[in-house]
């Protein structure tokens, strides 16, 4: 496993190797997400892997998880939890994706992942989002579109035109 572009294969690869090496509940989230469940043709630089229990013996055992599969310690990233934690009711809002012998691997509802983007909504933030309301049309997935245009409209003002229009765009899909 080499570089550390991540492509939908190389991200389930991992996701096997994490059920089964791995201990407990885990929650994937951003671009590695979207790459395994709604955008194929997503890649990315890291993969966002929360352990659930929020313990520093999670973070070591996933370094030492992309250690053991030949990759950069920075290949993988925990500290999504800080944002993750900040969503109210965010553990009622987890669909497994993968379960190993000894770890289930959980993906965030459309809900949760949206909450989780609006924050910082960059470009490719944005890409994954519009990419997910679709797929729930599409797919019929649920999505609280009420509740993630109301945080839209509680997040803090800016004078970044590139982000309100970000905003706008997402706000106005999710009509």
């Amino acid at each position: 496993m080499g570089s550390a572009r991540f492509d939908r294969d190389r991200i389930r690869a991992l996701l096997e190797a994490a059920g089964n090496k791995l201990t407990g509940e885990w929650l994937l989230v951003g671009g590695a997400a979207a790459a395994a469940w709604f955008s194929p043709g997503r890649t990315t630089e890291d993969l966002d892997l929360v352990g659930l229990g929020g313990t520093q013996d999670e973070r070591f055992a996933l370094m030492q998880l992309a250690s053991d599969a030949g990759l950069p310690v920075e290949a993988v990233n925990s500290a999504a939890d800080f944002f993750i934690r900040k969503v109210a009711g965010w553990r009622d809002q987890l669909v497994e994706l993968h379960r190993g012998p000894r770890a289930v691997i959980y993906r965030p509802t459309a809900t949760l992942f949206l909450l989780l983007k609006i924050g910082r909504l960059s470009e490719i933030d944005l890409d994954d989002s519009l990419r997910l309301v679709d797929h729930c049309r599409v797919q019929n997935e649920p999505l609280d579109a009420d509740r993630v245009r109301d945080a839209i409209d509680v997040l803090p003002a800016t004078d970044d035109a590139g982000l309100l229009d970000r905003r706008r765009t997402l706000r106005d899909r999710l009509a």
